[in-house]
């Protein structure tokens, strides 16, 4: 299984966090390819987006099932695709640096599954940490924004 983590700082408390990544409309749009993103329950969604890897471009959808939600600090979920055979599990979790300040660390584990399994499962581990960056830094800066904005009115 491919994993990669990718951590940084978001100035903004942790309860602030919290309430960002604790709603799926929140941070679903702003996975890497995003196309659109539908709730079937509390704790189940599938998400549609492009691909875009290497020379593999294809739209991907899968099914987000919510594992745990640990207020305030982790969410975890585990993935399973749809029209692809692929699956695996991730999490944001979130720690207090001081009152203003918070660590969060996005994680990715996927496995892909099948006759190209081999191959692309080599594509994935090239990928993998570019995705992940990539996911975090735009959840957290949009955790940020999203309180600027807030805490300015």
């Amino acid at each position: 299984m491919t994993s990669f983590s990718h951590q940084l700082e978001v100035n903004v408390p942790i309860h602030f966090v919290w309430e960002f990544v604790s709603n799926i409309d929140h941070w679903a749009p702003l996975v890497p390819g995003y196309i659109d993103h539908h709730i079937l329950s509390e704790k189940e969604s599938t998400w549609s987006f492009k691909s875009d890897i290497g020379i593999l471009k294809k739209k991907i959808e899968l099914k987000v099932d919510i594992t745990s939600w640990q207020e305030p600090t982790k969410v975890t979920f585990n993935l399973t695709g749809l029209n692809e055979k692929f699956s695996g599990h991730g999490y944001f979790t979130v720690e207090a640096i001081n009152q203003q300040n918070s660590l969060m660390t996005g994680h990715l584990d996927i496995k892909a599954e099948g006759m190209m399994a081999k191959m692309a499962n080599a594509i994935l581990q090239s990928s993998l940490p570019e995705t992940t960056t990539d996911l975090t830094a735009a959840v957290a800066d949009k955790i940020q924004e999203t309180y600027l904005t807030l805490t300015k009115k």
